[in-house]
């Protein structure tokens, strides 16, 4: 049973913000998939060592090693044309400001999405709903951004991108 990329989202989400006592439904909901789905998500990752049934948590080192070195392999990204979106990678709120940007659209990479506010490079994102995922969940929005980072990034922004989501998901388990 091979992992998929709604499994990754599943476990993010899982890791960021949600409590002890979460339930498949609200969950599926908040990240637009369906119940089954999410327990599917949950299934694939505790055979992948990911998630704890016991606790009913992720693994929080074997998830972030996943997320460090795995996702940018296991799912690369399809790079697009212009497009008006929601602002990832190096554009994405985290970063936004760490980097050098020009004034053109082509140095800004988005989620596509038609209410997006930024023109710019089309980035497939992990999963289909992870744009309307970023209007509504801020952390999970900056998460998804900075793995986004690691997917794409050259060296330098690639270790700045790992740094914070390791603090990010450090800072959610205490």
């Amino acid at each position: 049973m091979n992992l998929l990329p709604q499994d990754v989202l599943m476990m993010l989400k899982l890791a960021l913000s949600v409590p002890d006592n979460w339930t498949y439904d609200k969950v599926a909901y908040e990240l637009g998939m369906s119940p089954s789905m999410a327990h599917s998500a949950v299934k694939r990752s505790a055979q992948a060592r990911l998630y704890d049934v016991s606790r009913k948590r992720p693994r929080r080192k074997a998830l972030e090693e996943f997320l460090i070195h795995g996702v940018k392999y296991a799912y690369p990204p399809d790079i697009g044309t212009v497009t008006r979106g929601i602002p990832t990678a190096f554009a994405s709120p985290l970063l936004r400001n760490e980097f050098a940007q020009g004034s053109s659209e082509v140095d800004v990479y988005v989620w596509p999405h038609p209410e997006g506010e930024q023109r710019g490079i089309e980035l497939s994102p992990l999963y289909s709903s992870v744009p309307e995922i970023a209007r509504r969940d801020q952390a999970l929005y900056a998460a998804l951004g900075l793995l986004d980072a690691i997917r794409i990034g050259r060296a330098r922004e690639r270790q700045l991108a790992e740094k914070l989501l390791l603090e990010m998901l450090s800072n959610a388990a205490a």
